[in-house]
């Protein structure tokens, strides 16, 4: 583990289509990596807007009052919402100094490596760019995957639950990308 880590997070996304089950692969993946050792933050990208303070609260009672952003905190966690158009994941990245990984989920079209999330009940096919997948994970049965292997005869193929297996993969990424910054 000691030598994967390095001075700034990783980044990787779980992507894939609306309910293709990103959240429960996160659920299963986030202690599996902390298990290994890393400290991992998530930064969730939501497609729509979301209501960041609960109303009646009293941060959001003084969101309502004008504020253009509040926080609040205690003695061991804290939760900022700040209006703010046209904001990066990047930008968040700072919020997290202590991550060995942060993980963003969604962001499909983002050139972040990802594992791609595809679930027979939602969807038919993979939707993001194939070269920044490092795994499809997927209950699709083989004849529905063909044309895309075909394609991509390299790209690894995980079940659902095989999370393991796809912690393997994103530390074995992170040895990789060590290795070509000592040769740069």
């Amino acid at each position: 583990m000691d030598a994967v880590k390095q001075n700034k997070p990783y980044v990787f996304a779980v992507s894939g289509v609306k309910n293709s089950g990103k959240t429960t692969f996160l659920e299963k993946l986030i202690p599996c990596l902390c298990g290994r050792g890393f400290r991992v933050a998530l930064i969730k990208h939501d497609g729509h807007e979301f209501q960041g303070d609960i109303p009646g609260t009293d941060t959001w009672r003084l969101k309502q009052a004008g504020a253009c952003g509040t926080a609040i905190f205690s003695g061991t966690q804290w939760m900022a919402v700040k209006q703010q158009a046209d904001i990066s994941p990047e930008e968040l990245f700072p919020l997290f100094p202590e991550a060995d990984i942060i993980l963003l989920e969604g962001m499909k079209n983002s050139g972040y490596p990802k594992f791609e999330i595809v679930r027979k009940d939602v969807s038919d096919c993979p939707v993001c760019d194939p070269r920044t997948v490092l795994a499809l994970v997927t209950d699709l049965p083989e004849e529905n995957l063909r044309r895309y292997t075909e394609r991509y005869p390299e790209m690894p193929i995980c079940l659902p639950d095989e999370i393991e297996r796809c912690a393997d993969i994103l530390e074995g990424h992170m040895r990789e990308q060590i290795r070509r910054h000592m040769r740069e």
